[in-house]
């Protein structure tokens, strides 16, 4: 959804980086470069800065890459050793961007890239974070859209950060978040609720979200349950208080049906039946314990990778950039 949008004077130059993480998109790559040119291109009032991230693909993504990258010298690139992720390919963006604003937009061209002029106008305004909620999905799985608003609306409910509905990576960013940001270095990341937490003056800006350019998409029902057990586990204990009152609850249960048994044994001398009542009762609180053992073993599983102080990415490859100048 493009608008008109009023550019304050600036009394300097500002320089805009773009981050483009990029995962198998060989085929959509080029329509994306062609459409960041025109921006570029038809906004000279800015310096553009675009780095892209080769997050370890399997296909030419990278070849096409360095081929921009020649041809147009505002064009950079870093290219991680291995897929890390998403989240940790944008914080490899962020530790070498070196605008004073930053755009984040995936490479697939479902986020318009001209609309980061208008996140531009309303960053001269002095908003710090101008996010693009998705007024429409495109073409999406309805029983897709349904789970993401319930784990958005679960996600609401229990932690303690404002998570955005219906917000994804699309932003514009002021160099004071990405400062921010940089010095969140936990290794199961979840960059939508660090938004969030990070605060800073927010602005919302709605947009129409287009269907993939070409491809297809990599995150599969795994990944993005994966990605949901990571903000849920990140930003909220809830799930651990779940077990504490299932187990209050199992317990209650059991000293209840116990009173029971024993008044009615005792009073009227009615026998219990032990084998239904035995296999209910293991079934029951076997299962009680083996959830809260999981969901204690994912809270562990987290503590135990950070522990460890890996780097979050290893860059196999680097050009363009400021620190490659100098």
């Amino acid at each position: 959804m493009e608008q008109d949008v009023k550019i304050m004077p600036q009394s300097k130059q500002n320089k805009v980086s773009i981050v483009v993480p990029c995962y198998n998109e060989e085929q959509v790559l080029p329509a994306m470069y062609q459409r960041l040119k025109a921006l570029m291109d038809a906004h000279t009032e800015y310096q553009w800065e675009v780095i892209f991230i080769d997050d370890g693909s399997q296909d030419a993504t990278i070849e096409h890459i360095k081929r921009f990258h020649q041809d147009d010298p505002r064009i950079c690139f870093i290219a991680l050793s291995r897929n890390f992720g998403k989240e940790n390919a944008m914080l490899a963006g962020f530790d070498h961007a070196t605008g004073d604003c930053i755009a984040i937009i995936d490479a697939d061209l479902q986020d318009p890239p001209e609309m980061i002029i208008e996140m531009l106008g309303y960053w001269h305004e002095g908003y710090e974070d101008v996010y693009a909620r998705r007024a429409t999905r495109g073409k999406e799985p309805w029983l897709r859209k349904k789970f993401s608003l319930m784990y958005y609306s679960l996600l609401q409910r229990t932690t303690q950060v404002d998570v955005l509905p219906n917000v994804g990576d699309f932003r514009l960013l002021d160099r004071k978040c990405i400062n921010a940001l940089r010095q969140l270095r936990e290794n199961e990341r979840y960059t939508k609720g660090m938004f969030c937490w990070i605060g800073f003056k927010k602005k919302e800006v709605l947009m129409n979200r287009d269907d993939r350019a070409s491809g297809k998409s990599s995150f599969n029902f795994f990944k993005l349950f994966n990605l949901a057990i990571e903000g849920i586990t990140s930003y909220t204990t809830f799930p651990l208080r779940i077990v504490t009152l299932l187990g209050l609850l199992s317990s209650a249960i059991a000293i209840l049906l116990t009173a029971v048994y024993f008044t009615k044994a005792l009073l009227f001398g009615d026998p219990v039946q032990g084998f239904p009542t035995l296999i209910v009762a293991i079934l029951l609180i076997g299962g009680v314990q083996l959830l809260g053992m999981g969901i204690m073993g994912e809270y562990i599983s987290r503590i135990f990778i950070e522990t460890k102080r890996r780097p979050v990415y290893l860059i196999s490859e680097k050009g363009g950039l400021e620190d490659d100048k100098d």
